[in-house]
């Protein structure tokens, strides 16, 4: 693994000083591929453009990144900003100089890579919609073809630009982000083949919301009994960012996990509220004006609403703010945002007539 290692350092080098002016270039590829971007932007849209693809979206993002969590405390991926300090390849040869960023310094272990795995899943079932929905019954022609060649090479360039920005960052190994995209395709695939999420009751959300915690909870117990310490990266990133204002709670495991549940949690709420069944399943619903309206009106206040953090002096109160401001956003998106929406459209038509 040192080899591997040193030739990922190695790759980390070469991009950072052949290319630094793709430095926000690749700063901004990495934030893009944060799930953050796929619950309060590409959810919104997808979900009231068709629904369907919009939830399948959230499934495969939260699945995806609880896996991704699991295959973390299995394989104790370093991360290439402290790997390169510690190891005892370079005792005896100079390591080479690696800068760090502010996104650099995430607290969990690094493989497989949660950017590259995320982006993948969410962007194989944005793609394989797009392909769907223009097929629909009818046969293949030459323009579909052409279609399906242009998606799946955006597709691929959209995948090599996050491995890449990673890389660059020195926050994965090139190794992890390989390993990231392929899993994250697998995920997605195989919800391809699952149809009972689309018409899954709250009791399903929540036990299996319920199922996930538990699942990482006593995972993370179970290897502590066993003498296994889950945080260890926590102290590394600690010790090896440049800059402790760097290192933030919210990429820790924990955080990430309750974060997803959240979200996962609030949408089963959304779409077995009243608001959700009043506003989206009637014939308002059905309406180019209502869908746009609710589109525009989601990122707007999701907007504004991501702009709130929870305070991380505690650590518990911070992962339980951090669930409940997850649950709130599809919560709005598909319930509260087009219910008021669905009034004031319904005020107006009453006012024209």
């Amino acid at each position: 693994m040192d080899i591997l290692h040193h030739s990922g350092i190695q790759a980390t080098h070469y991009l950072q000083t052949s290319y630094p002016g793709c430095q926000d270039w690749f700063l901004f590829v990495s934030f893009a591929a944060d799930l953050r971007n796929t619950f309060f932007v590409l959810f919104p849209i997808w979900f009231h453009l068709f629904e369907a693809v919009g939830i399948k979206l959230i499934w495969v993002a939260v699945i995806g990144d609880w896996l991704n969590l699991v295959f973390k405390w299995i394989l104790f991926g370093q991360r290439p900003y402290w790997w390169v300090h510690e190891a005892s390849f370079y005792h005896n040869i100079s390591a080479p100089t690696i800068q760090q960023f502010p996104v650099t310094c995430e607290t969990g272990p690094g493989s497989p890579s949660g950017h590259a795995m995320g982006a993948a899943g969410v962007y194989y079932v944005m793609v394989t919609a797009i392909l769907s929905i223009i097929l629909g019954k009818k046969h293949p022609s030459w323009k579909y073809r052409i279609l399906q060649v242009v998606l799946w090479a955006t597709f691929w360039a959209i995948q090599i630009c996050v491995c890449l920005s990673r890389v660059f960052i020195a926050a994965h190994f090139p190794h992890q982000v390989i390993a990231g995209v392929f899993s994250g395709i697998l995920v997605a695939e195989s919800f391809q083949r699952i149809h009972s999420i689309y018409d899954a009751n709250l009791r399903r959300y929540l036990g299996t919301t319920l199922f996930l915690f538990s699942f990482a909870l006593g995972f993370y117990l179970l290897l502590r009994v066993l003498g296994v310490d889950l945080l260890w990266t926590l102290e590394k990133a600690k010790r090896w960012c440049n800059h402790p204002e760097w290192v933030h709670l919210d990429t820790s495991p924990f955080a990430g996990l309750l974060r997803n549940l959240g979200v996962l949690f609030g949408l089963g709420l959304a779409l077995n509220s009243p608001m959700y069944v009043e506003s989206c399943k009637g014939k308002q619903g059905e309406q180019r004006t209502f869908r746009l309206t609710c589109i525009v009106a989601s990122l707007l206040i999701l907007h504004l609403f991501d702009s709130f953090k929870p305070p991380a002096k505690v650590e518990l109160l911070f992962y339980l703010l951090s669930f409940c401001k997850s649950a709130a956003v599809p919560l709005a998106a598909v319930a509260l945002i087009p219910y008021c929406v669905f009034q004031l459209l319904s005020q107006q038509d009453k006012k024209t007539v």
